[in-house]
């Protein structure tokens, strides 16, 4: 890394829920965030859920959140890296982020190495005991031909239905009680703790749970969830030596 440059890591902002009126200024602070950061920015991962809902048709996409896109395509532009780890939210982005802003796209997670410290980053749905439910409706969401179907939907039409389906299923949305579970029912930190068994990672950063916490899930490796823009606005911060959560409070 180089010296005084940090990397920063964001999730679950749900742009557009409830509606677009109420999300509006969450945007603006997120916006305000991103110029505050790009001063001293080596890298951001944005960590999924972005938006309450996303689907790229081949020719549309979602109406709305132009000054998020114009921040980050400038950030990009700037020569700033920016990682996308889609979510289950915006599970359905295609290659819209890399062709138009530079932004590489990824559907699960990915090793990073930051340092001489080792990172699995990820949104975490799916991920873990449990969760059964979620994890075979996420398979027909995923599905090409659910998708190809969806596609066929007039844009007013499908983009509506999603929306009122992301902000009432709780299925769907994959919202959940904002408390601790305890860490032996925390399934994010029992993957964790699974995956230690046959490779080490310094940490291990997701969103999804919308809590903030960071976990110790051996001597030597830390589980992280960066919680969320909605009720937190927190986000975490490695300077090369020291992971830390930080909330947002401009």
């Amino acid at each position: 890394m180089e010296n005084q440059l940090k990397i920063y890591f964001a999730s679950d902002q749900h742009f557009g829920a409830p509606n677009q009126e109420k999300s509006f200024p969450r945007e603006q602070k997120f916006v305000s965030w991103l110029d505050e950061i790009k001063k001293d920015a080596q890298a951001i991962f944005l960590l999924g859920d972005l938006f309450d809902f996303w689907f790229e048709y081949k020719t549309v996409v979602p109406k709305g959140f132009v000054r998020v896109l114009g921040k980050l395509a400038e950030i990009r532009d700037s020569g700033i890296p920016i990682y996308f780890f889609v979510g289950n939210h915006d599970l359905w982005m295609h290659d819209y982020f890399q062709k138009e802003l530079n932004i590489p796209v990824y559907h699960d997670n990915q090793e990073f190495a930051f340092n001489g410290k080792t990172f699995l980053i990820g949104h975490g749905d799916g991920k873990g005991p449990g969760d059964k439910g979620y994890k075979r409706m996420k398979k027909v969401f995923t599905n090409p031909f659910s998708k190809w179907l969806f596609r066929w939907l007039h844009p007013d039409i499908g983009v509506k239905l999603a929306q009122y389906l992301s902000v009432k299923n709780k299925l769907i949305s994959g919202t959940e009680d904002v408390k601790f579970l305890g860490e032996e029912n925390e399934w994010l930190v029992q993957y964790a703790k699974r995956k230690l068994e046959t490779k080490n990672y310094d940490y291990f950063i997701f969103g999804h749970r919308h809590l903030p916490m960071i976990i110790d899930v051996s001597k030597t490796s830390k589980y992280v969830n960066l919680g969320d823009w909605i009720g937190y606005f927190t986000y975490g911060v490695f300077d090369g030596e020291t992971f830390v959560l930080k909330e947002y409070k401009n």
